[in-house]
């Protein structure tokens, strides 16, 4: 299952968050919303523009523990695929779609926000392909889920 990011930017993409499993972005989903790594989170993305550097995928390579894998939830900040689709300065308002309902938030709530891809090392079926959670984890407990689309206005 796919997720298109479109609308309002110079270049739609189509994110694919069945491989995200290898990314070295993602963060563990228990993790994702303590206070200390949301500071380390928001000092990582607070200097990233659109224009950086980014290293070469062999050098990052990983030897991935195959239990940590299974066993956790991951989340994958979204800041990047949103930079590399690159929204137009006018663009406000964006909208999360899924097959039956349409949740609006900022462009900045996007920006800072992550999208649930795995469920106990298992990608997510039933109300996938992704659940999206506010950077300040006001909605860990009731994610939007089921988002197929996010549509910039």
């Amino acid at each position: 299952m796919i997720i298109q990011i479109k609308g309002n930017v110079k270049f739609p993409i189509t994110l694919d968050p069945s491989v995200w499993i290898f990314d070295d972005r993602k963060i563990i989903l228990e993790e994702a919303f303590n206070k200390k790594q949301m500071e380390e989170n928001t000092e990582e993305f607070s200097g990233q523009d659109s224009n950086r550097i980014k290293p070469q995928v062999h050098n990052s390579i990983k030897k991935f523990n195959k239990n940590e894998l299974l066993n956790n939830s991951y989340v994958m900040p979204i800041y990047d695929f949103v930079k590399n689709a690159e929204v137009n300065e006018n663009a406000s308002m964006v909208t999360l779609k899924s097959d039956n309902n349409s949740i609006d938030i900022s462009v900045e709530q996007l920006l800072n926000g992550l999208l649930q891809f795995s469920i106990d090392g298992k990608q997510i079926v039933n109300e996938g392909p992704a659940y999206f959670y506010f950077k300040d984890g006001s909605n860990k407990d009731n994610p939007i889920k089921n988002v197929k689309e996010i549509y910039i206005h």
